[in-house]
């Protein structure tokens, strides 16, 4: 497929991106700071019959982890089975008591999920992790494809692939099919949040009204968006973009000026939807991810069409032996961390930062998981006007709308980093679009 015109636009590109603010936010050390993410125009190139597979395994994936959330605060059948051990649930940091008996609309609880997937040297797919709280990132590609087109729109001409495009259809497919009568709403926290061009950009792209929450307000057990002039106007389906914690300080944080107070009342009667629901961190919990297969077994009676990365829990016994005998060939990630933070690898330590880690390991068995590395493979990279191979992993969007939707693209991550193997935004990472081919 012919990208060499493509490529020689890509500062083209990267400066249409810096001039639209697309941008991602960092806080560190107490200081918030924008930076841009550089984006790669060499695509990742994904075959028709490739991506039909993992379309089956996603859908799968994410059907099976519905149905965990729907069990885990309503029967527990799984924890009374003994399927998944009863302290990983109550655990974990993503359980939310508050959750207890609450069935949202329609019984979706992830309404967008993003599952991060690596591919290994064997040409095998891997499941690195699962995300159903507030995944990010599809606007990257969805604004890329189109600045690419306009720069090089022979590039696209004969090009047989997906359009990616959809996913704002898509996303307002998923967000109108609970809506429980009303404007549908995305809840931002404001231009300070790490992904406030994300929220802006699909609020544009579907429609939806971008609000924050003084623009919200909750009256006789229903949600209302205040209008420029005052007017007070039902809401059916919130989008939000602020974590669990912040969402409503009469049920959760009460320190939070971010969130709606009792619209979590106005949800557990059933008159407003929230996309993605309240407790889902138990499902993405990094302990959890180890039991996903058994999950897709336990409540589908199928095989899993995708794998999990090879993961160990010190939590059990065998499971700690081989991770002590194995500590150097490993990555270990605590649970409660994302964005590439709390992952180390057991090689890269010294001899006293491994004593320590060991200690802590084995005085908090449950913080942990342990992962074989896998070798995933590289894809190239423009650099310095050199091609230069990176590791590169794969974002997934699935929407649980009338049906599972998977979107025919997704955010591809590299290191910038040669020798590293973490892509994340925040660890200095850039992205690729990513071609899925229609025949």
């Amino acid at each position: 497929m012919e990208t060499m015109d493509l490529l020689n636009h890509t500062d083209t590109v990267n400066e249409l991106l810096a001039r639209y603010g697309v941008k991602f936010g960092i806080y560190k050390n107490n200081v918030f700071r924008e930076q841009l993410f550089p984006f790669d125009a060499i695509p990742r190139i994904i075959e028709k019959d490739e991506f039909d597979y993992l379309e089956k395994g996603l859908k799968q994936r994410v059907v099976a982890l519905n149905l965990f959330l729907k069990d885990i605060y309503g029967e527990k059948r799984i924890v009374k089975d003994k399927v998944v051990p009863e302290d990983f649930i109550f655990a974990s940091s993503g359980y939310m008591v508050e959750c207890e008996g609450v069935v949202p609309p329609k019984g979706i609880f992830s309404h967008i999920s993003g599952i991060d997937l690596v591919k290994g040297k064997d040409n095998q797919w891997y499941i690195l992790e699962d995300n159903l709280r507030v995944p990010s990132g599809a606007s990257y590609p969805m604004i890329a494809r189109d600045l690419c087109r306009r720069s090089s729109p022979k590039t696209f001409q004969n090009a047989k692939l997906e359009d990616n495009r959809n996913y704002a259809s898509l996303l307002r497919r998923t967000m109108d099919n609970v809506n429980a009568g009303g404007h549908t709403v995305i809840l931002t926290p404001g231009r300070f949040n790490a992904a406030y061009f994300e929220h802006s950009y699909l609020a544009e792209q579907t429609g939806a009204h971008l609000v924050n929450g003084s623009e919200l307000i909750v009256e006789d057990d229903k949600l209302y968006f205040i209008t420029a002039s005052g007017k007070h106007e039902r809401v059916g389906a919130v989008y939000r973009r602020i974590s669990d914690e912040y969402l409503d300080p009469m049920n959760f944080n009460p320190e939070s000026l971010i969130g709606i107070p009792h619209i979590y009342d106005v949800f557990r009667k059933g008159n407003v939807a929230l996309l993605n629901a309240p407790g889902n961190g138990v499902a993405d919990d990094k302990g959890i991810y180890y039991f996903v297969p058994k999950m897709v077994k336990y409540y589908l009676g199928e095989e899993p069409i995708l794998n999990n990365a090879p993961t160990y829990l010190p939590f059990y016994e065998e499971d700690m032996k081989y991770v002590l005998d194995k500590f150097d060939s490993l990555v270990l990630k605590d649970v409660a961390e994302a964005g590439g933070y709390g992952v180390v690898f057991g090689n890269k330590m010294t001899k006293e930062q491994k004593e320590n880690f060991i200690n802590l390991l084995k005085a908090e068995p449950r913080r942990f998981i342990a992962q074989e590395v896998i070798d995933f493979q590289d894809l190239d990279i423009m650099e310095n006007g050199e091609s230069v191979p990176r590791k590169a992993d794969l974002r997934a969007f699935v929407l649980m709308a009338d049906e599972p939707l998977v979107w025919k693209s997704g955010l591809t991550r590299f290191s910038r980093n040669p020798d590293s193997f973490i892509v994340n935004s925040s660890q200095g990472g850039g992205f690729k679009d990513t071609w899925v081919l229609s025949q």
